[in-house]
């Protein structure tokens, strides 16, 4: 598919076994932006969506939770914490279980890999 850069959509799908479960991760990235999305089989879901971005005025992107539990602040903090790292505006939908925390550590560990072996994907 045709590169981010040149204002077109970048698609680009990867999949790790994380604490018992095969955890997907899907990412459509555009010119300045990109979005993540994190799931499971066999009901994937849309079950929510933060974005984040960086300001001149803070070194924290600011960040809000479009759509599902505002009390799951996984989205939101994930969001942020690509925000920072890419300079870019990052959506995220994290749809797996929050409650799990090692799983939640290990999903953020993967997507740093992914990040570290296709930085042209981001």
């Amino acid at each position: 598919m045709a590169a981010a850069a040149g204002g077109m959509l970048s698609v680009h799908g990867f999949s790790e076994q994380l604490s018992g479960v095969c955890v997907h991760f899907h990412l459509l990235t555009m010119s300045g932006s990109f979005l993540l999305w994190v799931g499971a089989a066999p009901t994937p879901s849309l079950s929510n969506l933060a974005v984040a971005m960086c300001t001149r005025l803070d070194p924290t992107p600011v960040s809000s939770l479009i759509l599902g539990d505002a009390s799951d602040t996984t989205p939101t903090s994930i969001a942020q914490r690509l925000a920072k790292k890419t300079g870019k505006q990052v959506f995220v939908s994290y749809n797996l279980p929050s409650s799990n925390a090692s799983l939640s550590l290990e999903v953020e560990n993967r997507i740093k890999q992914e990040m570290e072996t296709n930085p042209d994907k981001f």
